[in-house]
């Protein structure tokens, strides 16, 4: 009798844990129905000030903002302590100042990529198409399309993106920056010997096969490993890592690549290009160019709607990252925009510059605003004022270094520069 009364309350807790299971797993696929199956593409080339009103440049973002919360979110949040993580708060500030903002978006690709209608249709970087059987002969190893379960847990994510900045040289903002529950690092800078100023922790590390750290030392053993996929090689190389296989150094790439990466396949994940997508066209304005990457046209006829993307607008700040002391923080488009057309060694080789491929920053940050309550930045920013100021905080190259080449950069052919 006792045996059959253990396996009744055995049978009893398994069916509770399958139905929790069963309604944890419907709650995600309904979030990423409601993103995938939505008619409101990203590039909708309305003009989004005749839409909203005088009050919104044409992108649809407010022009006037000030530093005071609108009052409807300033009651919500009241009650919160400084330092409690306050839900919904970079999505509803987002919202306050882009009405256009929608948070629904899946930070990795998974098993049903070929089904979200906002990436299958454009080429990369701003797309998938043309990359299903590479990137299905990954998620097939890697199997893990999430964060991980602990973080998943939350019920509201603080999260930070870690620039490679200057500013961020002698602040010490190592433990506050190690107080989010995210923190997001990019591309190969180092952690190690600079924890004083940049921290200890790292969740994800997102780059691309030009920009992962090429030493296996250097990788840090807890973190997610995420490519950010801007052309069709760089699926093709993380197959390689994935599978473990030889990377062919001739498979054009503009500088050498890492070989290997220390993570089993679990610690992998593809970051969803929407976010390189809404980054270029929505929230910076980048030439939309057909949706290809290439140097395309900025139209200034108002009447173009927004694949022109209309007249110049004074630029504002415009995105809801918490501004916070946390080194320079990167919150305005002229910053965003500025930052994705100079020459940026860490993105683009020279020879790409003043394309529509918006740095790894602001792709970074509008993956955060998607897939965070709150939002912070830090080491993000150049002062050229401060010529002797570190470029990166991790190397002893300076300001005055780039100056010049920056000068020569945004001079158009056939012009020569000022004396």
């Amino acid at each position: 009798m006792g045996l059959l009364i253990f396996v009744r309350n055995l049978l009893l807790a398994l069916c509770l844990f399958l139905v929790l299971g069963f309604l944890y797993y419907s709650a995600w696929k309904l979030h990423l129905l409601q993103w995938e199956d939505s008619n409101s593409v990203v590039l909708s080339f309305d003009s989004a000030g005749q839409t909203l009103g005088s009050e919104y440049d044409r992108l649809g973002f407010l022009l006037k903002l000030d530093s005071k919360l609108p009052a409807e979110l300033a009651t919500k949040y009241a009650n919160f302590s400084e330092g409690t993580c306050k839900p919904g708060y970079a999505s509803a500030l987002m919202t306050a100042i882009f009405p256009r903002f929608s948070k629904p978006a899946p930070m990795f690709l998974d098993d049903s990529f070929r089904k979200w209608a906002r990436i299958r249709e454009f080429v990369p970087p701003f797309g998938i198409k043309g990359q299903d059987n590479l990137i299905k002969a990954i998620l097939s190893v890697t199997k893990e399309y999430r964060l991980t379960p602990a973080l998943d847990s939350l019920s509201c994510r603080r999260c930070i993106i870690v620039g490679n900045g200057g500013v961020l040289a002698n602040k010490s903002l190592g433990s506050r920056i190690d107080d989010y529950d995210i923190v997001v690092r990019l591309n190969s800078a180092p952690v190690k010997g600079f924890e004083k100023d940049v921290g200890h922790k790292t969740t994800l590390r997102i780059t691309y096969p030009e920009g992962a750290m090429q030493r296996p030392e250097q990788y840090e053993r807890d973190s997610l490993f995420v490519l950010a996929g801007f052309k069709w090689q760089d699926f093709k190389w993380l197959k390689y890592i994935v599978y473990k296989e030889r990377v062919s150094a001739s498979d054009g790439f503009w500088k050498s690549v890492a070989t290997r990466v220390p993570k089993e396949p679990p610690e992998i994940r593809i970051l969803n290009p929407y976010f390189i997508q809404e980054a270029a066209f929505t929230l910076i304005g980048l030439p939309f160019n057909n949706g290809l990457m290439g140097r395309g046209v900025r139209h200034l006829d108002p009447g173009r709607g927004r694949r022109g993307l209309g007249p110049e607008v004074p630029w504002q700040g415009r995105t809801g990252a918490r501004v916070g002391t946390e080194g320079s923080a990167l919150t305005s488009r002229a910053q965003l925009r500025g930052a994705s057309l100079r020459v940026s060694a860490s993105l683009r080789p020279p020879s790409l510059a003043f394309q529509n491929i918006p740095t790894l920053g602001s792709v970074a940050v509008t993956m955060a605003l998607h897939g965070c309550d709150e939002v912070a930045v830090a080491g993000f920013g150049y002062d050229m004022s401060t010529p002797n100021a570190p470029l990166h905080y991790y190397e002893t190259v300076r300001m005055a270094a780039i100056r010049e080449s920056w000068t020569l950069a945004n001079i158009p052919q056939g012009l020569s520069p000022p004396s």
